[in-house]
C-alpha cells in the first residue's frame, strides 16, 4: 500500500511541476509587482519540487539496486535451490498447459 501511495505522490508531483512550468511560460509577458512576486515564489517552489523529485528518484534507484544485488547474491548462494524451483514451476506450467 505504501508503494502505491508513493508512486501516486510522485505522479502528482510531476503533474504539478509540469503545470507550474506551463503557468510560468504563460505569464512570462505579464508585468506588475504582484505577478513578479508570484512568479518568483512559483519558480522557487518549482526548483524545490524538482530537487525533491530527483532525491526520491535517486533513493528509489538505490533501493532497487540493493534489492537486485541481494536477490542475485541469494540466487548465487542457493543456485541449486533456484534451479529446482524453476524446474518445478516449469513442470507445473507444462502440466497446466497440457490440460487445455
Amino acid at each position: 500500500m505504501e508503494q502505491v501511495t508513493k508512486e501516486k505522490l510522485m505522479e502528482d508531483l510531476r503533474a504539478v511541476i509540469a503545470d507550474a512550468e506551463e503557468l510560468l511560460k504563460a505569464t512570462a509577458k505579464q508585468t506588475g509587482e504582484r505577478i513578479a512576486a508570484a512568479r518568483a515564489k512559483a519558480e522557487e517552489s518549482l526548483k524545490a519540487a524538482k530537487a525533491r523529485l530527483a532525491e526520491e528518484k535517486a533513493a528509489v534507484m538505490t533501493k532497487t539496486k540493493a534489492a537486485a544485488k541481494a536477490a542475485d547474491n541469494h540466487v548465487r548462494a542457493h543456485a541449486w535451490t533456484a534451479v529446482g524451483i524453476a524446474v518445478a514451476f516449469g513442470l507445473v506450467l507444462g502440466i497446466l498447459a497440457a490440460r487445455r
